[in-house]
């Protein structure tokens, strides 16, 4: 008759329950935690909603939940066993039970009945439930149905007699039904599905169908003498359909008798839980501490996730912690870190903990204080308070759990949406008072242990889950690591120094990224400005400012990946940075015609690239080329056929490069406007001529002699490789043997030999420009398989004199060393390989000597270089260490110097000749002598590599301990970045495969602090136009980098009024003072806003170890810092600028073009050399 009743009907049902919540699922990612009912659902497996419905009955049903859970081992056996043969194992009130565990207190959104269904084949006797089926049909509710059931009487008389069995005749009589005995639980099924035989079909009866929340069941039982209380009944479940006959959906309402859900609906949910009209003193929420603490005493074990604090510290009192006290207070983590005497922060500040003592201290005092803010921010809603002991009503429709009030069961009286089935349970039943509220209650200990440990589990594999999918990798590429060169950002010294790799949670703010790179980078002074930026190929190139530090980074549309540049906002290494998408650089390829010395035009066009901002005039390419006027031609697609260049007209000249359509690769032609020889047509087309553009020039190199030096050979971009050189061969009139061990070499316009070129390859193929050089070289081209590399010895390579070899691309690092090895006539294990960079200097060591070429992505053409010095372990780091002795009767250390003078004078000694006028004789000069290397791992700390340098032999100082050291990077061979923390390790300062460490003796044990800065003042000597010896001042800057701040700390350090002093900071590159007056503000053209002095910023980028001048304005007033020796290195330094430029003038005028004719050997010129500005510091 029900057919498939309890199919569903996705149809009529809502979009929580049908297959678009189910397909939205991942399968790789764990269940959703509870929502904020705390109350778990069921899966639907597919038409299991009324099962399901009725699971959630009988575990609602308290009673039956604890006599299931009583059932122990004895009675049932063990899941471990099922697979046993002689086993008696009852699988489904042990899966029933773990089913229940999991409704109870697995942290999941809903629960899975695959493993009970799996098991079904019910075989039970036993019946705790009694069933009443009653009539819907015209009938007005349950007490009416009940009525017609027992208390009615069916008369038998006239014509419808009784049959007596006893005395055989027909006789009158009276029929009626009594309930005899009531069972605690009363199961009542209505009748909602009856079948029309008029029509032959079955339908469902929507009509109107009323029951009570509370029924008196004594005028239809047998017996009436009892209490009228053990008769009454309480609603606690009505199993609801929603659909037709033919099919459904079922859900159920439910009373929480025990408790255990938290009756919340979700428009409620969103408000604060304190209500700061009702407080009567405001202080308590203004003061930051208190609230604080409250929220961690409710936290089991007063532990919290700092993430999780900021969320809880939102609900609690309706506003966030930015906007309430971040402007007085900081972030969140740098309060807590403020707090440490009550507050414990874990080492990787994720978790938060209340410290006992403090905790005691906070309940006393919420006791002391109003008891409504305590009130209000404990974990149960306010709701509840209004009745307390009355259990509240959920809506659980297979997974989703909803609360609702008792006024919504009214509607489910009639409509396609009504009661099925209706649960009562006897009013008397009374519940333990240790059982509310409490999931654990009864539960076996297997179950709870159970539970306890896959809640473990569910939540790292949420945090797991959570990582995966909200995080985003980020490159970082350091504003003081770069320089501005040829229009774009480029390394100055390589990619993998320049560019760090940071992993950040995608829902935090920007904010908290900054303060994270803060954080991070330990020697960054100043602002930080956070940009996007992207890689072209003419460099890096800045993008895009981000602003909005109260926005997260997926409201900003940060993608995983985005490589973000990290500077000033304003320059890089003292050159303004243009940024934004109008001004992306462009590498275009430049052609134009050579001039020779006299400046008369050739027949050589000559191509070079050149980088244009994108909104730069077209006509700026004169200027780039110092060419006064002429002719632009352009040509957007790889091909140089005739029909694909167009001339710029003159009054296009004004528009910009991509208003032209020019992109990256495109080819620019300029030609005078006075050439006879003109290469346009009056259509403005291309004209390939044989003269020019459709030949290559062909030299001997052949070590073999021929009429003719270099011949030109006529070619197409489609002409192979082997022709060209067979027919050069020929012309050449050279030996036929010659054309099976030759090849073809590409030579560049300083005259270098290039990697040779396949037969096979076309001209476009093989990348060879029209118009180009190639020499004919002796020996065989590389195959396929086949590397051909430039190896040289040392760092210091000059044009023309590497060697080359021609080696297998599947052969090893090892190998391949071994045969350059060979082939310079050296032997030992004492030598790696580098791989030189764009700037021509030794990039990364090859570290996996096991390593195949091919795998590090070595290409032909290559150049690699043989430097002396084995290579540590991986992990390791080769460290050179110095000793640094800064002069002057300060140090006590000036007598050990003495003694041991004869001992470093036999290794390296550096003295900074960028430092020759420096405030006083004691600090001429900056000495460094070389102790030797260290090999030490990267996880070792800081103050293992001190007490490791200690055992050096060079070192024959007595120091009692490596807190006597101070360790600083070489940079520029003086003292750079200070390196603080004696316990944090190595591979945190980010130092990098050449890093070099200097030490610096103290009298007494130094612990700085991450806000200590460290100066050297001196005082300056009244009249002399000199200094004092440097003392070392420490500086808390925890308040601030202010110049008043700067200026009472050092009138403290000499004893002396603030007002009578004055003092400067040095800046040794420039031999100049810069007095630090006590401004308050100052504005920004970018920011267009005040803000306090930073004497990390401009002009000032105040850094560890810069020298501060002293004057005592009691003695003298004046306003000169400076000293003799700084008037003699500015002299000097001016000398030298001359010089400079003079030699640039003669060079310059001496000059000439590599190509400027057909028989003119190229002129060898030195490789271009990256510029390394030096700038004090960056902001």
């Amino acid at each position: 008759m029900f057919g498939d009743l309890f199919e569903e009907d996705y149809s009529s049902v809502s979009n929580n329950n049908g297959k678009g919540k189910r397909l939205k699922t991942k399968a790789l990612e764990p269940p959703a935690p509870r929502e904020f009912t705390n109350l778990s659902g069921i899966r639907n497996q597919g038409g299991t909603c009324y099962l399901n419905s009725l699971l959630q009955t009988l575990h609602f049903t308290p009673e039956f939940r604890e006599a299931l859970f009583s059932l122990g081992p004895e009675e049932l056996g063990s899941l471990e066993d099922k697979d046993k043969p002689d086993a008696k194992v009852r699988i489904i009130p042990l899966q029933l039970q773990r089913l229940f565990a999991q409704l109870l207190l697995l942290d999941q959104e809903a629960a899975s009945t695959a493993d009970l269904t799996d098991s079904f084949g019910w075989t039970s006797d036993e019946e705790d439930f009694l069933d009443l089926t009653v009539a819907v049909k015209n009938v007005s509710g349950l007490e009416d149905a009940l009525w017609n059931m027992y208390v009615e009487e069916e008369v038998f008389d006239c014509d419808n007699l009784y049959h007596c069995g006893n005395c055989g005749r027909l006789v009158k009589a009276a029929k009626s039904a009594k309930l005899r005995k009531l069972p605690p639980f009363l199961t009542i099924s209505l009748l909602r599905f009856n079948f029309d035989f008029v029509k032959c079909e079955r339908y469902k009866e929507t009509s109107c169908y009323t029951f009570p929340l509370r029924i008196n069941l004594k005028p239809f039982c047998e017996q009436s003498e009892l209490d009228d209380l053990e008769y009454m009944y309480d609603l606690f479940s009505v199993i609801i359909h929603k659909g037709g006959c033919y099919g459904g959906h079922y859900h159920v309402y439910i009373k929480d008798v025990d408790h255990l859900g938290n009756w919340q609906f979700q428009e409620d949910k969103s408000k604060p839980d304190v209500n700061l009209e009702d407080i009567q003193n405001k202080e308590e929420i203004d003061d930051p501490l208190m609230i604080l603490k409250a929220i961690l005493l409710q936290e089991e074990s007063n532990l919290i996730p700092v993430d999780q604090l900021g969320q809880k510290l939102l609900k609690k009192i309706g506003i966030s912690w930015n906007k309430k006290y971040r402007k007085q207070y900081g972030p969140l983590r740098k309060f807590l870190q403020l707090h440490s005497q009550i507050f414990l922060l874990s080492s990787d500040e994720s978790t938060v903990r209340l410290l006992k003592d403090s905790s005691l201290q906070v309940e006393s005092d919420i006791q002391r204080n109003d008891q409504r803010l305590s009130k209000t921010l404990t974990s149960e809603p306010l709701k509840l308070n209004d009745g307390p002991s009355r259990p509240h009503w959920f809506d659980i429709d297979d997974s989703r759990v909803q609360p609702i009030k008792e006024k919504d069961i009214e509607q489910q009286f009639q409509g396609k949406e009504s009661a099925y089935m209706l649960f009562y349970r006897k009013s008397q039943l009374q519940r333990p008072p240790e059982a509310r509220a409490n999931p654990r209650y009864k539960v076996p200990c297997h179950l709870l242990s159970e539970m306890d440990a896959a809640n473990i589990e569910l939540q790292i594999k949420r945090a797991e889950c959570d990582s995966t999918n909200n995080t985003v990798e980020l490159h970082l590429h350091l504003g003081p690591h770069y320089h501005f060169f040829n229009g774009a950002l480029h390394p100055v010294v390589s990619q993998t120094e320049s560019m760090w790799d940071l992993t950040f949670d995608k829902r935090k703010t920007l904010g908290d990224l900054r303060q994270s790179i803060f954080q991070l980078l330990e020697f960054w002074e100043g602002d930080m400005v956070l940009s996007v930026a992207k890689f072209v190929p003419a460099g890096l190139h800045v993008c895009q400012t981000l602003n909005g530090d109260d926005l997260t980074l997926c409201e900003i549309e940060i993608a995983d990946g985005e490589d973000i540049f990290v500077w000033n906002g304003v320059e890089v290494g003292g050159i303004q940075i243009p940024t934004g998408s109008d001004c992306e650089p462009l590498l275009l390829n430049v052609l134009h015609v050579a001039t020779n010395s006299e400046g008369e035009e050739c027949q050589q066009l000559i191509e070079s690239s050149h980088v244009f901002p994108s909104n730069a005039e077209i006509g700026t390419v004169f200027t780039a080329l110092a060419i006064p006027e002429g002719v632009i031609l352009i040509n957007n697609t790889e091909s140089r056929g005739e029909e694909n260049w167009t001339t710029i007209p003159k009054e296009d000249l004004k528009k910009t490069f991509r208003e032209q359509g020019l992109r990256n690769g495109s080819s620019v032609l300029i030609q005078g406007s006075n050439d006879g020889n003109s290469l346009l047509t009056k259509q403005g087309k291309w004209i390939n001529t044989v003269n020019e553009i459709n030949w290559l020039q062909v030299k001997n190199l052949s070590q073999l002699e021929s009429e003719e030096e270099q011949v030109k050979i006529s070619a197409t971009l489609n002409t192979v490789v082997f022709d060209i050189r067979i027919k050069a061969i020929k012309e050449l009139k050279l030996l036929k043997e010659l054309a099976e061990n030759s090849c073809l070499r590409p030579i560049d316009r300083n005259g270098k030999l290039l990697c040779p070129v396949p037969d096979r390859c076309t001209v476009k193929e093989a990348g060879l420009k029209m118009g180009s050089s190639l020499g004919l070289c002796p020996g065989k081209a590389p195959t396929s398989s086949q590397l051909f590399l430039f190896f040289a010895l040392g760092s210091d390579v000059h044009p023309g004199t590497e060697m080359e070899i021609i080696v297998e691309e599947t052969i090893s690092v090892r190998d391949c060393l071994k045969i350059m090895l060979d082939k310079c006539g050296l032997t030992g294990d004492t030598w790696h390989l580098r791989k030189m960079d764009w700037c021509f200097e030794a990039g990364e060591p090859l570290c996996e000597e096991d390593a195949k070429l091919k795998e590090l992505m070595i290409c032909s053409g290559d150049t690699l270089l043989l430097i002396e010095g084995k290579l540590p372990p991986l992990g390791f780091l080769t460290v050179p260490i110095w000793w640094y002795q800064p002069r002057g009767p300060l140090y006590h250390w000036k007598d050990h110097q003495d003694q041991t003078n004869c001992t470093l004078s036999q290794g390296s000694v550096w003295k900074a000749s960028s430092t020759p006028g420096a405030p006083s004789d004691a600090h001429t000069e900056v000495s460094l002598w070389y102790l030797g290397d260290l090999e030490i791992s990267e996880d070792a700390t800081l103050g293992e590599l001190k007490s490791q340098a200690m055992t050096l032999p060079s070192l024959e100082f007595s120091i009692p301990s490596p807190a006597f050291l101070r360790a600083w990077t070489v940079e520029s061979k003086r003292p750079g970045r200070l390196l603080r923390v004696h316990q944090q390790q190595l591979k945190e300062y980010k130092l990098g495969k050449r890093t070099e460490i200097c030490l610096e003796p103290l009298q007494k044990e130094e612990n700085l602090g991450p806000w200590d800065m460290l100066l050297r003042t001196q005082m300056r000597l009244p009249g002399e136009r000199a200094y004092s010896p440097p003392v070392d001042v420490l500086w808390d800057t925890a308040r601030g980098w202010t110049a008043s701040s700067l200026r009472q700390r050092v009138a403290d350090v000499y004893s002396l009024p603030v007002e009578k002093i004055e003092i400067a900071k040095y800046f040794p590159e420039k031999f100049a003072w810069l007095p630090v007056s006590s401004w308050n503000q100052q504005t920004t053209k970018r920011k267009k806003k005040k803000k306090q002095d930073n004497l990390q910023g401009a002009p000032y980028y105040l850094k560890d170890g810069d020298t501060i001048g002293v004057k005592n304005l009691l003695v003298e007033d004046d306003d000169d810092f400076s000293t003799v020796q700084d008037d003699i290195g500015r002299e000097k330094q001016k000398e030298l600028a001359l010089g400079k430029r003079k030699s640039r003038e003669a060079l310059r005028a001496q000059s000439s073009d590599v190509f400027s004719g057909a028989d003119t050997a190229p002129r060898a010129r030195g490789p271009e050399a990256s510029l390394s500005i030096h700038v004090g510091s960056f902001r």
